[in-house]
């Protein structure tokens, strides 16, 4: 068995929470930020090790992204991560999440499907399921509320009109805009996101509330069925 140091044993210089003390977090590798925040690891591993072995354990993706799709009990199986690292780990991918979501809400244009996209992009591209958002405008085009329509496969035989419908006159909207992700990282529309968006689009012009865009989320990318000419 290989030595391994502590990391008092470390000289001062690389150790990751002195370097940023001295440098700002900016110069710090994603395995040191994780060691700062960790602080401790465990019986024959410092934190940076530890901070290493994390970041490689994910199933879908490694790094960073792959630790935001494991849950808190996957996290409690990793030797030397207990109930209070684990949170600490889902917690700083929330942050994350919300801080990216922050910044896009700054830009977004509600007629602009690229601004949409990117405010929903870090909510979205990491579920593993398909997550069907209601975002619900007033005649300005200003938005007045938002809501999880359904989760699991957008089918149109699961989704009701008369439910997304419903909600939008309890919110007095006057316009609404779609927007799920597909999980795959392909946000090419499938044949039931045509059915549920037309379907939708037909009984809304009935009542008077404009179905304006039903956007598809990736990874990293989108798909706005109004830019493609389908509603």
């Amino acid at each position: 068995m290989r030595d391994r140091k502590t990391m008092k044993q470390i000289p001062q210089e690389v150790r990751p929470y002195e370097r940023c003390l001295k440098s700002g977090p900016q110069v710090l590798s994603d395995a040191e930020l994780l060691a700062v925040i960790l602080r401790v690891g465990c019986v024959g591993e410092n934190s940076l090790e530890m901070s290493n072995r994390l970041l490689s354990l994910g199933t879908m993706q490694q790094g960073l992204l792959g630790l935001l799709h494991l849950s808190i009990e996957e996290l409690k199986t990793v030797r030397g991560i207990g109930s209070v690292k684990a949170i600490q780990l889902l917690c700083i991918g929330e942050l994350s999440r919300r801080i990216a979501k922050a910044s896009a809400s700054e830009g977004i244009v509600m007629g602009d499907p690229e601004t949409i996209a990117n405010y929903y992009m870090e909510d979205m591209r990491h579920q593993n399921q398909e997550v069907l958002q209601m975002m619900m405008l007033n005649t300005k085009n200003r938005l007045i509320a938002e809501t999880v329509v359904s989760k699991g496969t957008v089918n149109a035989s699961l989704i009701s009109p008369r439910e997304i419908f419903l909600e939008a006159l309890k919110h007095q909207a006057v316009h609404i805009i779609l927007i799920h992700n597909h999980p795959s990282g392909d946000p090419t529309p499938s044949r039931e996101d045509i059915l549920v968006t037309r379907r939708i689009r037909e009984a809304g012009t009935m009542i008077g509330i404009l179905l304006m865009d039903h956007i598809i989320i990736g990874d990293h990318s989108y798909i706005s069925l109004k830019e493609r000419g389908i509603i």
